[in-house]
């Protein structure tokens, strides 16, 4: 049977055909919906952990009883779990153990665009790299079989375009592999400086194992050309290199680490250039060149964003293998849609009277940070998870006073990395104010349950969060609650607290609209319209920043377009009407 899966889709089926039996995750695009399909097999016992370190070491425990086991993460979500990653390599995977990270060459959805294989050298990881959705699902097995029989956690790594393409992928049965309990080892599973002594030349031992096996795996394939031109690639970027060069030969790397040699140096003796197209860091060509392999990539191919066929096309005209560089084909004229807040976005409010009241915003990764953008302009920091507190904390140390300093920072994220800046922020006496943003899910990735939602994965029900008592119990002793559809209750509660310079923790109760349902349901309220015999084009219903304002085409009388609102996108959420100054929007009853 066959089917048409994304990566996401392809990795997850894999899981349920290969015997997995535990998989774990912190939501991150582009990674989230492996954990989100794999929830769907109940053979497998799947879970959104708070964040990445401990999805890991949820993962790290399955698999020390001998469970096969999966935990997939974004690209920067390693940086978080990389304590573990690496005493990992020390300790094996008994069980068998796959961590996907999910690169995002382009930025689509992420602050960088780090190249994980480097982990993989880094932690002497074997690296599996699929270049298509069928692979996706394919080296799952591979992966798992390479674990278990080198005692090794391996390394799987997807990129944005293999995680969201889709492909026809032949489907197999399920698998069934028995769990064998745990096996206590002390000097393996106890990572003591002097266990670990003994288990570095096992790593090294093991690493020497792989390169052997990464000379005969058909994991990486020798497709022969008819030209004297030689490619080594991987990933997506196998595709367009057999787009643009169907008669070179192809050495494709499935395992992109450790690096079969021979088979390069066997490869390379048979061609008259050797090129070396790959997304990102020229992880492959400064291996090559340091074994003293001549080679051509990063010369024509940068490490700044993804590539594509036409970026591949000119790489190989500008090195003189193409007779003259592709046209530069002709850009659509398409109107600019920048990212906003959905139609009564809780956050909305919040951030609106953030920038009336002139505040220092130190803000944090979730849908809040679209409130840096204009009209909005309430953001002024921004860098990984949590840090929005630990960095308004500094600012407010330097300064030696927390007035007018607000951190910003939502729920999961919160519950994700916030807890320890806010401990650290009562330890230390800094006088700031903390808003969390409380939205009862994780909105930005597509509506995850956490924590503080209620539910599990599986949608069954689970323990939600108390919030105010969990700050309190960190030692927060000011803690005061805000509807952001009440504007003046914001900017009142915000002012008084930013005039301090105390700690003080504001948390907003308005849920998202869009998850879960029941929520929108509850707080449904009648929608607006512009009376146009009142409006007088101020525009200042538009600072709100609402997709569901526009301009009508309507005038007033000295010319300026008046303002409507599409009954279709408002939610009722109120904020507009309280910021017009003369009472044109109004319920539609």
């Amino acid at each position: 049977m066959k089917a048409i899966l994304s990566g996401n889709e392809a990795v997850a089926r894999g899981c349920y055909e290969y015997g997995l039996h535990v998989a774990t995750a912190y939501p991150g695009t582009p990674s989230t919906e492996i954990l989100e399909n794999i929830s769907q097999y109940s053979e497998i016992y799947s879970e959104w952990s708070p964040n990445e370190k401990v999805a890991f070491e949820v993962a790290m425990g399955a698999t020390f009883e001998g469970a096969r086991t999966l935990v997939a993460m974004k690209h920067v979500g390693l940086n978080v779990a990389a304590d573990p990653f690496v005493s990992m390599s020390f300790i094996g995977a008994p069980g068998g153990f796959i961590v996907v990270s999910a690169d995002d060459p382009g930025m689509h959805s992420s602050q960088n665009e780090q190249d994980n294989r480097y982990y993989a050298k880094f932690a002497a990881y074997p690296c599996l790299d699929p270049s298509d959705s069928q692979e996706a699902k394919d080296f799952v097995g591979s992966a798992l079989d390479i674990s278990v029989r080198f005692d090794t956690p391996v390394l799987f790594r997807m990129t944005t375009r293999i995680c969201h393409a889709k492909g026809v992928v032949e489907l197999g049965e399920r698998k069934e592999y028995e769990i064998r309990g745990f096996e206590s080892d002390i000097r393996k599973f106890v990572v003591l400086p002097s266990h670990g002594r003994l288990r570095h030349p096992m790593v090294v031992e093991r690493l020497n194992k792989l390169r052997e096996f990464a000379e005969t795996t058909d994991l990486n394939t020798i497709e022969k050309g008819s030209s004297g031109i030689g490619v080594i690639t991987n990933g997506v970027a196998y595709q367009y290199v057999k787009e643009i060069m169907p008669e070179a030969s192809v050495l494709k790397l499935g395992m992109c680490y450790p690096l079969p040699l021979q088979k390069i140096r066997s490869f390379a003796g048979g061609v008259e250039r050797l090129f070396v197209v790959e997304e990102l860091e020229p992880f492959i060509e400064e291996q090559l060149r340091a074994e003293g392999i001549a080679c051509e990539g990063k010369r024509y191919w940068s490490n700044l964003g993804e590539l594509n066929p036409e970026i591949v096309e000119a790489g190989f005209a500008a090195a003189g293998i193409l007779k003259s560089a592709p046209a530069a084909p002709q850009k659509e004229e398409v109107i600019p849609r920048p990212p906003v807040f959905c139609p009564g976005c809780p956050h909305r409010g919040l951030y609106y009277s953030l920038n009336k009241l002139k505040a220092l915003v130190t803000t944090d990764i979730g849908c809040y940070t679209l409130g840096v953008l204009p009209p909005l302009s309430a953001g002024h920091t921004c860098v990984e998870m949590g840090a929005s507190i630990g960095v308004a904390a500094g600012m407010a140390k330097t300064r030696g006073d927390g007035r007018g300093i607000v951190a910003t920072i939502g729920d999961s994220t919160f519950l994700h990395s916030g807890m320890t800046g806010l401990l650290n922020t009562v330890s230390n006496g800094a006088g700031i104010t903390v808003v969390i943003a409380d939205n009862r899910i994780t909105a930005m990735t597509g509506g995850q349950q956490h924590p503080g939602s209620g539910k599990t994965l599986a949608g069954n029900p689970g323990i939600q969060v108390d919030l105010p008592a969990v700050c309190r119990a960190l030692g927060a002793n000011n803690i005061r609650e805000v509807d952001t559809y009440n504007l003046e209750e914001v900017q009142t509660v915000l002012r008084e607290e930013m005039d301090k310079d105390e700690l003080s923790v504001v948390i907003t109760t308005r849920p998202c609209v869009l998850y879960p349902s029941e929520n929108r349901k509850k707080y449904k309220e009648p929608i607006f319209q512009v009376d146009p015999e009142k409006c007088i084009g101020c525009k200042a219903c538009f600072k709100v920043s609402c997709p569901a304002i526009g301009e009508s085409d309507e005038k007033t009388a000295k010319g300026l377009p008046k303002t409507y609102i599409d009954e279709l996108l408002c939610t009722g959420c109120s904020v507009c009407s309280q910021v017009c100054p003369t009472g044109a929007i109004q319920r539609i009853e």
